[in-house]
Order: structure tokens, then C-alpha cells, then sequence
């Protein structure tokens, strides 16, 4: 068994990753670390942890437990990783980051998309897990850079945990409920990120990204509109996403007028996308689960890789009813 500890493990991801390894025949939970819950049982603040039977652990435990062999999610907030990272690499454990510390070249962390960096993730000590929008943006966009897209405009909307757990006003039930809230209008943070990957996939589109917080728990639909030098051949496009996909447990590819669906990827892997043509433009709605594909099942199927074992381990396929 391994062990893994948990830095950040209060939070949404935090407690969603607690959940799978506990739940993971080759893993094993060691420091449990939360600064704002030291010491209070697990299922004192999250109900489905009840069944484990342990404390949040003090901040500064999962560096005095950790051994060679072990390894480290680090689930907290940005900035923190930057600090303690280094450290726990130093000792010899593997290291996934859920923060955006690392993601941005130069960067000592393998960027923690299996769809494109599947063997380098088998091979590597430190991964830096990808944001949410970036995830179902790529996942939505990727497959088209041989049609040369020139611009591309993201419209995505995400449920109200993707801001975290520590408690604000503007995340408040009130403030949400019946609401659609654009925000990061001057530019958002996961911007960046995913120009990086277009880039080095190829695509050179500028970006319109647009993103939105919506009155759900949890969830992530990001829809891409790809305008391109001329109209493709439509079947084309769909062998594309075809070729992409087709051997892949966590993508499906939805046909017809069946619609990509939250809903449906709650608490798996899993993305769900929908093409369509329309002139020069290509239509990709991709839905995700934004602290499972987002965060903390993409974090759980990297470490699965990173030691070596099926990346689909102790990853449900089910949605969380």
C-alpha cells in the first residue's frame, strides 16, 4: 500500500479526494492536514466521510510523516504549493498539485493531462493537476487543431464549489440561488493555461473566454465555438474527435440531440461532448464535473498512472445521485 497524504483536506476537492482513496485498494491515507479543522473528525464537516474514522491532522504533519515512497495532494489554496512542494520532493514522495502553482511553463511539474502527456505522467514525480476550465476546454478543443482554428470563443459556466469552500458572501445560497454570474471580465487566471496547451498542441486561435457561475453544487459545461478558415467537411471533424476518443474509459462522445450533461459526470472522471458543424464554425460542448474531472478523480487517475497502475482504479463511472 501507499500512502498519501492530504494537504488542503477540509476543502471540496480535499474532501472528495479523502473519499476515493479511502475507497482505493493500493492507496492508503496518511496526514489528513486542515488548518481550520485541526483536530474535529472528518465527518464532523463532511457527511460522507463518517464512515472513516479519523481526525483532521495540524498543518506541518503530512511533512513531519512523510517517507521515500509516499506521496502528497496538495488541495489548498494558490500560493501554498509553491512553499512546501519543493520539500516534500526533496524526501522522496510523489507529488500532485491541485493548485495553479505549477501548471505554467517553465515548470518543474508534468502538466496532468493523460490526453496528451499520458507517458510523461507514468514517468514523473511531479504533476501539476489541471484547472477545471482548462480541462473541459481542452478536452472540447484539442482535437481540432489540424483545421487550423483562427478563433475560438469559450462560454463556460461552473457550479458555485468551484470558488472553494471558505466561506464569502458572494458564494452565499442567496447570492447565487436564481442567479448566472459572469465574472473575470478583465481576464481570468485559467486563460493562460489554456493558450499554453493550444499552443503546444498547435492551435494558434485567439481566445474569447467567458466564464460563469451558475446556482449548482457542482458541475462544469463549457461550450466552444472554433471558427475556422473554411467550412470542413463535417465528417472529418467528427473522425477527429473520433480518433482522439474512441480508446478513451473517461470520454463519450454523445450523438444526436442528446446533449452533454453535469448531471451525468458527477463524482466520475468523466466528459461528455457534442459536436456539430455549422458553415466554418464547430460547435463542442463538453460537461465535466468540476471536483471530479476538475480536481480530484483527475488527481486520483494520476497517481494511479504515476505508480503505475490502471488509470481507471477506484474511479466510479457512475454518477453521485
Amino acid at each position: 500500500m501507499t500512502r498519501v497524504h492530504v494537504c488542503g483536506a477540509s476543502g471540496y476537492a480535499g474532501i472528495e479526494m479523502i473519499a476515493l482513496l479511502h475507497a482505493h485498494p493500493h492507496f492508503e491515507l496518511g496526514a489528513l492536514e486542515s488548518a481550520s479543522h485541526t483536530g474535529d473528525p472528518l465527518g464532523a464537516h463532511a457527511v460522507r466521510l463518517r464512515g472513516v474514522e479519523r481526525t483532521f491532522d495540524a498543518p506541518g504533519a503530512a511533512l513531519e510523516w512523510v517517507r521515500p515512497g509516499d506521496a502528497v495532494v496538495l488541495a489548498g489554496g494558490h500560493g501554498i504549493a509553491k512553499a512546501i512542494a519543493p520539500e516534500f520532493l526533496a524526501r522522496g514522495a510523489k507529488v500532485v498539485d491541485l493548485s495553479g502553482d505549477f501548471r505554467l511553463h517553465p515548470t518543474p511539474a508534468v502538466y496532468g493531462f493523460p490526453e496528451r502527456y499520458r507517458a510523461q505522467i507514468a514517468e514523473a514525480q511531479f504533476v501539476a493537476n489541471p484547472g477545471c476550465y482548462p480541462t473541459a476546454t481542452l478536452l472540447a478543443t484539442l482535437p481540432l487543431a489540424p483545421f487550423k482554428p483562427q478563433a475560438i470563443i469559450v462560454d463556460a459556466k461552473s457550479g458555485v464549489t468551484g470558488a472553494g469552500r471558505t466561506p464569502r458572501v458572494d458564494t452565499l445560497y442567496a447570492e447565487v440561488s436564481g442567479e448566472i454570474r459572469v465574472y473575470g471580465l478583465n481576464g481570468h487566471r485559467h486563460e493562460p493555461e489554456i493558450v499554453q496547451e493550444w499552443r503546444a498542441a498547435g492551435i494558434d486561435a485567439a481566445l474569447t473566454f467567458t466564464p460563469h457561475v451558475v446556482p449548482l453544487e457542482r458541475g462544469m459545461l463549457v461550450n466552444a465555438y472554433a471558427m475556422l478558415p473554411a467550412e470542413p467537411d463535417a465528417a472529418s471533424v467528427f473522425a477527429a474527435y473520433e480518433r482522439a476518443y474512441s480508446a478513451n474509459a473517461h470520454v463519450r462522445l454523445v450523438r444526436g440531440g442528446a446533449s452533454p450533461s453535469p448531471v451525468a459526470m458527477r463524482g466520475t472522471n468523466g466528459a461528455e461532448i457534442h459536436v456539430s458543424v455549422h458553415g466554418n464554425v464547430v460547435r463542442s460542448i463538453c460537461a465535466i464535473d468540476n471536483l471530479g474531472r476538475g480536481a480530484a478523480t483527475a488527481a486520483l487517475v494520476n497517481l494511479n498512472l504515476m505508480h503505475g497502475y490502471p488509470e481507471e482504479l477506484g474511479v466510479s463511472d457512475r454518477a453521485l445521485v
